[in-house]
């Protein structure tokens, strides 16, 4: 893959191509929800929202990753979330979630964030191996208060 890979941020207009590409993440992870007038919604407030990023790759789009951003007091600069990184099943293969993922670590340098984060489930090799090829390290790597791992937790409410 080289400089010829369209990639972009997503604007206002490409609510639908963002919404579809949402959809298809769902499906891949067989999940029931969001609904898609669910997905457009948010992705309708949050296109908008200069904390929320949303990068596209491919003509036509065949993936996205959704970026969003905070200050951390820990640090006094923002922090980046990659929250989501997708690229359809027919587009992989062909370098476009490397591509996404290099753009989400420049779009939070250019921000001045001083890190960016992700999760992703430990079944997901392909995701870990990209992830480790573009210098994230797990937070079981490097312990960090006291000798031990970070967890990450979720609540559900």
């Amino acid at each position: 893959m080289g400089p010829e890979t369209p990639l972009r941020i997503a604007g206002p207009s490409d609510v639908g191509v963002v919404t579809g590409l949402v959809g298809d993440f769902r499906d891949f992870l067989e999940a029931r929800s969001p609904a898609n007038a669910e997905i457009e919604a948010a992705v309708s407030a949050l296109i908008g929202d200069r904390h929320t990023e949303y990068l596209l790759v491919g003509s036509p789009e065949a993936g996205f990753a959704q970026l969003r951003f905070r200050l951390s007091v820990w640090s006094g600069t923002e922090d980046a979330w990659l929250e989501d990184v997708f690229v359809q099943e027919s587009a992989r293969g062909e370098g476009f979630g490397r591509a996404l993922v290099e753009a989400a670590i420049e779009r939070a340098r250019s921000r001045g964030c001083s890190r960016i984060q992700l999760e992703t489930n430990q079944n997901n090799r392909n995701a870990i191996a990209l992830y480790e090829a573009a210098g994230f390290n797990a937070c079981h790597l490097p312990a960090f208060w006291k000798g031990a791992p970070d967890i990450c937790f979720t609540r559900e409410i």
